[in-house]
Order: C-alpha cells, then structure tokens, then sequence
C-alpha cells in the first residue's frame, strides 16, 4: 500500500523529538542546561493540524522541560516523555486517543523507535535517519529532522486525508 493511501486512513499523528523535531543536536550551557532547537514551520503544520482536528502527540525516551514548553505552546493532544521502551508507550498513547494504532501515524529517526514505527498504521522518518529505520517505514521525508520533515509528514495526511484546504483557510485568517 502507498503512503498516501496509508495516510488517508490516519487520525493522529505522534513524533519523536530528537533527531525529528530536532536536528538531533543537544546544546549544553554552562551550567548543564539543555537546548533544542524546533523549527517554526513543522510548528506551525502541527497548530494547523491540530486545528483541523488532527490530533498531534509526542513520544520520547528523553525528558526535557523544554519539549513540555513547546508542546504547550503548540497545544499538543498528549505528550509521553521518558518513555524508553516505545512499542508499549505507542500503544498506550492510542489508547488515550481512543484510537487503534493503525489509525495513527509515527514518526522516529533511530533503532529505539523501530517498535513504535512496526506498530503504526503509517510509519515515517526523516530523510536523515539511520538506515536500517529508512528500510523500515513507509514514507521516508525528503527532509532532515528539525527542517521541516515533520511538516512533510503532516501535510501528507491532511491531503489525504481531505483536510489540507480546511488547514489553509485557517493559516489564511
């Protein structure tokens, strides 16, 4: 089955964050802080999903206050921080959403993700990612992580999913 016909049948979609949403860096301070950086635009297809009713969620194995913050900002549906063994944490996460995995879309970058990505209707990756996790999933971005993959991704399934005019009435008010 192609992407797109796999992303017409999505009702959420859940990301990694390092190496996803992130370039993958992590900026140390001088007193140990952690930075991240997020780019606007995978920012702004979220609210835009979100929005359209296209749920978005987080799913990490690290924990940061800042992906709290940003998720905040971005009004997230849910977010799952500290979650090392991913395949049971996807689960889970479907299962908050009242969906069943096949209805959602995943995205990772690295081998810990490969169990959540086995489990998603859609699964997804950067155009960076490691490449036994390209051989994996069924849509590989033409994008890098934290440069606009993530926005590849959603704008995908609001395409197929019909909802993509409803998502530009909203970014043209």
């Amino acid at each position: 089955m192609r992407p797109t016909d796999r992303a017409a049948h999505i009702k959420a979609i859940v990301f990694d964050v390092d190496g996803v949403l992130t370039d993958g860096g992590l900026w140390y301070g001088p007193t140990g802080e952690v930075m991240k950086r997020f780019d606007v635009k995978d920012g702004h297809a979220m609210v835009l999903a979100r929005l359209t009713g296209l749920p978005i969620a987080i799913l990490t194995a690290r924990t940061s206050p800042i992906v709290e913050v940003r998720a905040q900002e971005l009004k997230l549906a849910r977010v799952f921080q500290g979650r090392r063994e991913k395949g049971p944490a996807f689960e889970e996460l479907c299962t908050e959403l009242s969906l069943a995995p096949g209805e959602v879309a995943y995205m990772g970058d690295d081998v810990n993700d490969l169990p959540a990505l086995s489990r998603a209707g859609l699964s997804a990756c950067p155009a960076d990612a490691v490449p036994l996790v390209r051989d994996a999933v069924h849509f590989v971005s033409a994008w890098p992580g934290g440069h606009g993959a993530a926005r590849e991704l959603i704008e995908l399934v609001l395409q197929a999913t019909g909802c993509w005019e409803q998502a530009l009435d909203h970014a043209r008010k």
